[in-house]
């Protein structure tokens, strides 16, 4: 008979261990895989920040400190760079341009998405997968590649040195991914509701606007975003079709302030700073709309 078969052997009393030897045996480890943990995390974290910041930090420096001056503290503080890039170089026309070609971007393509994603979403055609395979593969093609044949459409449609041009380019450049990821905030709301709206007498294009669309709030900004934010950047188009000085864009506006023999670096950091500052707040504001993408379409019980 084993010890652990023997009555008697379960009866004897066991020492307990001395409190938190097993613990303190255990803890280096937790204790050591908790910092790996920490620093795993961070450390990325802490360098793409770096990475980000110092490049913003040179600019805000540059744009407030006095010329001439070598200080790594912006101080005393100036706006003589502010007020000579927006009325000595025009900046104040480059950025109004810049303001209706990504405003009307971002209104036509997501017109455009709301009404194709819809048709992509609810309705089966034939040839649809090829469609959206079509549309995703556009993505993949340069928009260098497209110049000179833009440029030679909107020249003979007398479009150069307009910005209807550059609103058509954007627009048509942006509009299968706007199509694409709208499709995809559409699918997410169920069509159950909008049969329960059919059935209490609502049209197709009554139940889309008044159930679905409310529903798909954060996918309409999420898609205007990436249009407003496509179309502000866009450089090459602007560059490509527009001659004329006052049809300038901000990237385009930016770039003439680099002189053949030097650049003034005070004016192309505060042109930088009015360059980035509509992006910022338009980001400040859909975060938590990008957030709540995904559970557009959710439905409460």
């Amino acid at each position: 008979m084993t010890l652990l078969e023997d009555p008697m052997a379960r009866s004897l009393p066991v020492e307990p261990l001395p409190p938190g030897a097993q613990t303190e045996r255990r803890r280096p480890r937790h204790r050591g895989q908790r910092v790996l943990d920490r620093l795993s995390l961070w450390v990325p974290l802490g360098l793409f920040l770096l990475f980000t910041l110092v490049p913003l930090y040179w600019m805000v420096l540059f744009a407030f400190r006095p010329s001439g001056s070598t200080s790594l503290i912006p101080w005393p503080i100036t706006f003589d760079h502010f007020a000579s890039v927006w009325n000595g170089s025009g900046f104040g026309i480059y950025f109004q341009n810049s303001i209706i070609t990504a405003g009307a971007t971002l209104v036509v393509s997501t017109v455009i998405a709301l009404l194709g994603g819809y048709a992509l979403a609810r309705f089966a055609f034939r040839g649809k997968t090829l469609f959206l395979v079509v549309m995703l593969c556009t993505q993949f093609i340069p928009g260098a590649m497209m110049l000179i044949p833009l440029f030679e459409i909107f020249n003979t449609l007398g479009l150069t040195n307009n910005l209807i041009s550059l609103i058509i380019a954007d627009t048509v450049f942006h509009l299968p991914l706007s199509l694409v990821l709208m499709s995809g905030f559409i699918r997410n709301v169920p069509v159950e509701i909008e049969e329960a709206a059919w059935v209490d007498g609502c049209t197709r294009v009554q139940a889309f606007r008044l159930v679905v669309l409310p529903l798909l709030k954060p996918g309409i900004v999420a898609v205007g975003s990436f249009a407003f934010i496509s179309a502000w950047n866009n450089f090459l188009f602007a560059l490509m079709f527009m001659s004329q000085q006052d049809r300038f864009t901000v990237p385009v506006g930016l770039s003439y302030l680099l002189g053949e023999f030097g650049a003034d670096f005070g004016a192309l950091a505060a042109g930088g700073l009015v360059a980035i500052l509509p992006v910022v707040i338009l980001f400040a504001y859909v975060q938590k709309f990008l957030v709540q993408g995904m559970s557009a379409g959710a439905v409460k019980g």
